[in-house]
């Protein structure tokens, strides 16, 4: 069995845990797999491109994980504005516990406010750390729709889920630059066009990209109260409408008073950008508590269109293409 600082040893185990790291261990060999953008493996499970640590948390998740009517999902493909979704949910639902200029995000990184739930389901060998979070629990996700349990999913669960889509053309730049700064120095780097294949291939973390995509817009029209699906492009074009919009979904809408104070103003401003990377815990490297990616790692310049400085217009128009036939007859686009 699998042991690292990530994985626990099997004697912590309980014995349910134990199942289920068996079952994993057994099934990941057969599936297909290829090398991941920086470092371990990718394997094909249920359609996607997935770590064969995060398989282990789907898994967990199914088999164990017992969701509560009040847990908030905040879900993203990787590199569409995770960090920055995090940031939002996290003071919207929290903000009459804080004050704007003493909060709990200008010394933590949302990563930490709003745990990653493939990691935190593996913690202590158990649903300990998990059931121990008190509600409502907020939850962040890279996984596909399609790979939560339907207890999650179906429509007498009242769990949330708030989703964040964005241009595949910005997303591909993003990702292929965080790739560059996590992948190993001892192995060769990923050329921009050998990375472009790959996503145009589908061949992604958590890809294909588009598959992802489809999976919470699908989901968000048959069941508007579950899923919120929101685009990266609107929230930073209209960010107070967007955040009126959150608040009004997960049933904490602003106040007439909490109108008058700028509450939603003030929300924005903390979590932009600019605020978020300039706050001193964002600028920690990678040795902050033994983790592989550093938290100045997640902000770059979170722009719209910064994909035309680094794409050829051959680039741009092969994913354009390949963006409208994945996307034909669904109803959903990205602009």
């Amino acid at each position: 069995m699998e042991t690292s600082k990530y994985f626990p040893s099997v004697e912590t185990l309980d014995e349910g845990y134990q199942k289920t790291f068996k079952n994993c261990d057994e099934l990941l060999p057969t599936l297909p797999q290829t090398k991941g953008w920086w470092f371990g493996q990718l394997f094909q499970y249920h359609g996607f491109w997935i770590s064969g640590f995060c398989i282990r948390g789907s898994m967990l998740n199914h088999d164990h994980f017992k969701p509560r009517s009040t847990d908030i999902v905040v879900a993203t493909s990787p590199k569409c504005g995770t960090t920055w979704l995090r940031a939002l949910v996290f003071s919207i639902i929290n903000r009459a516990s804080f004050d704007f200029s003493d909060h709990p995000l200008r010394k933590a990184n949302p990563q930490d406010l709003v745990p990653f739930f493939e990691k935190i389901i593996h913690k202590d060998g158990s649903t300990s750390f998990v059931d121990g979070i008190p509600s409502p629990r907020l939850l962040s996700t890279h996984l596909p729709y399609s790979l939560f349990p339907t207890r999650m999913t179906d429509d007498t669960s009242a769990c949330r889920f708030v989703y964040i889509s964005r241009d595949p053309k910005d997303v591909f730049v993003s990702k292929w630059h965080f790739a560059s700064k996590l992948r190993p120095k001892e192995l060769p780097p990923l050329s921009l066009e050998e990375t472009f294949d790959l996503f145009c291939k589908g061949v992604s973390h958590y890809g294909p990209f588009w598959d992802h995509v489809l999976g919470y817009w699908k989901a968000s029209v048959e069941s508007p109260k579950k899923v919120l699906f929101l685009k990266y492009e609107d929230v930073k074009k209209e960010p107070l409408g967007c955040v009126r919009k959150v608040a009004e979904f997960l049933g904490v809408p602003f106040t007439p008073e909490e109108e008058n104070k700028e509450i939603v103003e003030q929300i924005v401003k903390l979590c932009s950008f600019e605020s978020m990377s300039n706050q001193d815990v964002n600028k920690l490297d990678k040795r902050y508590q033994q983790r592989p990616v550093s938290n100045s790692d997640f902000f770059r310049k979170g722009e719209v269109g910064d994909w035309v400085n680094h794409l050829s217009p051959q680039m741009a128009e092969k994913l354009d293409q390949i963006t409208e036939e994945k996307l034909q007859d669904t109803g959903f686009n990205f602009h």
